[in-house]
């Protein structure tokens, strides 16, 4: 059975770096996948271009972000266009109900976002994360009993393999994961697609700009949060190379 995806995520480029393999598998298989960006992502470096604003910087990046989803085939993006850098400072609830909107106005059957962590320990990306989770449980009232969505938590164990510093030490044990060897290209792609964020490219995934996939590991990694209105409990990891794949039909 086909379903629709909603991709709830902090900044342009979140989407392909967390997840961009999967939108690409769901989006090729037919189902409908959707974005939600909070941030148009005016704080983060510009690569080899000169802004002469940060409303500047803005544009730009969320035409790379269109140019990156038409890419992985996203249907839709909606942008809130909150202050890059300024998510843990709203108020979680007003931040959890824009989220809510979204998703009741979409009513997707499958909801992803960061984990607590944020991958990275970015403010904006553990915040993002607590919010959609609130939204999620907000929004599970507008479905009928036993149809609410699948929230589940992205994760990218490999994120910091060919960097210098690390990331958060408590990560959320992952639960499944996706093989996403026959959409590297897609997610190369796609990646290419935010010049303006080339450090940032180079330093997760070296070659990549240059076309060179082979940096990008065959497979994207998930945890189930909730389902059917109820949380579902966090197992202890299993090595990543165990994980039982996540069935996108079911």
């Amino acid at each position: 059975m086909k379903k629709r995806w909603l991709f709830v995520f902090a900044h342009p480029d979140d989407e392909t770096f967390a997840a961009g393999g999967t939108i690409a598998k769901l989006s090729s298989t037919g189902h409908e996948v959707y974005l939600a960006c909070a941030t148009s992502g005016c704080k983060g470096k510009s690569g080899e271009f000169h802004f002469s604003s940060r409303e500047e910087l803005a544009r730009f990046r969320e035409q790379e972000m269109r140019s990156a989803c038409s890419i992985l085939g996203v249907a839709d993006i909606t942008l809130y266009r909150y202050p890059d850098g300024g998510l843990q400072e709203i108020e979680p609830r007003k931040l959890a109900e824009r989220i809510a909107s979204t998703i009741v106005e979409l009513r997707p059957d499958a909801i992803v976002t960061f984990p607590p962590d944020g991958v990275t320990g970015h403010p904006d990306h553990i915040a993002i994360s607590a919010a959609t989770l609130m939204a999620a449980e907000l929004a599970e009232a507008h479905y009928p009993v036993d149809k609410q969505p699948s929230l589940y938590y992205t994760s990218i164990p490999h994120y910091y393999d060919y960097c210098k510093d690390s990331g958060p030490k408590d990560k959320c044990p992952i639960s499944a994961r996706i093989d996403i060897s026959d959409y590297r290209q897609h997610k190369g792609k796609a990646l290419q697609a935010y010049r303006s964020q080339i450090y940032s490219v180079n330093r997760a995934y070296p070659g990549v700009m240059e076309d060179d996939y082979s940096v990008i590991c065959n497979y994207e990694f998930y945890t189930l949060v909730r389902e059917n209105g109820q949380p579902r409990q966090k197992k202890t990891a299993l090595p990543l190379d165990e994980l039982p794949m996540l069935d996108l039909i079911d």
